[in-house]
């Protein structure tokens, strides 16, 4: 660590959860670090902290600190040298026929709704359902750094939301959510292209992906963009094959 980051990080204490069931991996439990106090977390030490792992929950900076389990790897794309799969390309032309726009970050409830929809459609089978204004807020719309929000439709339809942070060297994604009415239309992936495209037209050189987790499907599509990193033994590695 650089002298200039011990002094920016100076500012800020970091605290070990107690365990809590992991939402990835059945059957295990997971801690956290978590940096504190909330309101110390700038956009400038928030910089550090990405490039270090964490990611963001509302106004908190998060990263798993788990005792016997390394499951979760902090995982950026190059998103310069990307080019795509022939699979990924497709998506373009579906993505060509939104309107994408850039929003502060604010509570909207169209937004809240395709939220809900989204959330009740992806936990079915856990019989939960996700409708609760107050945590909407406290998860996607409370944020002490630069975030935004991009919005995506078709004609007056909204598809998809993404939460971003922007960084000095990129983007850091935050959430997704999307209708969820059509699977085959890839409305995740036609988010992450889009956001490859827009660090690509503002030099932005990582789109930070959050944590790529092997043991979990829903979590592995993210080394299908290639090429990408890995942060292993503290260090950013390219691992693209």
């Amino acid at each position: 660590m650089s002298i200039i980051e011990k002094k920016v990080l100076e500012e800020i204490q970091f605290y070990v959860t107690t365990k809590y069931s992991c939402g990835y991996i059945n059957g295990k439990d997971a801690q956290s670090i978590v940096a504190t106090p909330y309101k110390s977390i700038t956009s400038e030490n928030f910089n550090i902290l990405v490039k270090k792992g964490f990611r963001r929950s509302g106004q908190y900076a998060y990263k798993p600190n788990c005792e016997n389990c390394s499951a979760c790897v902090p995982i950026r794309l190059l998103a310069s040298n990307f080019i795509g799969n022939r699979s990924q390309k497709r998506t373009k032309k579906y993505l060509n026929k939104l309107k994408v726009n850039i929003l502060p970050l604010s509570f909207d409830k169209e937004h809240y709704d395709l939220y809900v929809q989204y959330q009740n459609n992806r936990h079915l089978d856990s019989g939960k359902s996700e409708d609760e204004i107050g945590d909407y807020n406290d998860f996607l719309i409370k944020s002490n750094v630069n975030s935004k929000l991009i919005e995506f439709r078709l004609g007056n339809k909204l598809k998809i939301v993404t939460i971003i942070d922007m960084i000095d060297d990129g983007i850091s994604a935050v959430y997704t959510f999307y209708d969820c009415s059509n699977q085959k239309l890839s409305l995740g992936t036609i988010s992450i292209m889009w956001l490859l495209d827009f660090c690509k037209k503002e030099k932005l050189s990582f789109l930070y992906l959050g944590y790529w987790i092997n043991e979990c499907k829903k979590m592995k599509y993210k080394t299908n963009f290639k090429p990408y990193e890995l942060l292993l033994d503290g260090v950013w590695q390219e691992a693209s094959s």
